[in-house]
């Protein structure tokens, strides 16, 4: 994607406002989100905020759809939280409601997926960052990058399309029993080559 030059928003945007470009996140991922935002509230509060900036493109209505940072969103809505500092990446103000989704998904730049991996209508992505639901296996491939598993990259959904992977491979029941155990055998396949189209997959473990 083409991204237009646009300064952040100096006025604070709500974060009710703002609208999702997906179904789930990892809320595991969101209460870990929510500590570190207790540790930086106060004297830093802003200064975080201010450093962590929601990017979003315009969308009809001049409705702000969030493109990343969704569990950062949803955090900081669940502490209390009501204004976040938005930066806009494009405008599609001007679109109808049709072709702006086909533009996003042409983008890749919605997630349309469930909580099982199964692809959805648009009309079923939450209208609010409050809508969005757990994905247990967002929460694994979120742990699955730190703990080394694959590396960061820029892909639209990386994380997502980990999840999906391990969802193929690890039974749910299995991550929800025992999320620390999950972990260990997602680093077990992540280091397999039937891993090796997933974006940072950093190649298989052999002694030398």
């Amino acid at each position: 994607m083409q991204s237009q030059n646009h300064d952040p928003y100096v006025k604070p945007t709500r974060i009710l406002d703002l609208r999702p470009t997906q179904i789930t996140v990892g809320m595991r991922e969101v209460s870990d989100k929510r500590r570190r935002w207790r540790r930086e509230h106060g004297k830093r509060a802003s200064e975080f905020l201010g450093r962590h900036m929601i990017p979003i493109v315009m969308g009809p209505k001049n409705r702000p759809y969030v493109i990343d940072h969704h569990h950062l969103a949803l955090a900081l809505h669940q502490e209390g939280v009501e204004h976040v500092l938005t930066t806009m990446v494009a405008d599609f103000s001007h679109l109808a409601k049709d072709a702006f989704w086909v533009v996003l998904d042409n983008r890749g730049l919605i997630h349309p997926f469930d909580a099982t991996g199964k692809r959805c209508g648009y009309g079923d992505i939450p209208a609010s960052i409050a809508g969005l639901i757990d994905d247990p296996y967002r929460s694994l491939a979120g742990a699955l990058r730190r703990v080394g598993g694959y590396a960061k990259d820029t892909a639209p959904f990386s994380e997502f399309l980990w999840a999906d992977f391990l969802r193929r491979h690890i039974k749910q029941a299995a991550v929800e029993k025992n999320f620390e155990r999950a972990l260990k055998q997602a680093l077990a396949f992540a280091r397999k080559p039937a891993a090796s189209y997933l974006p940072g997959w950093c190649g298989p473990v052999t002694d030398d």
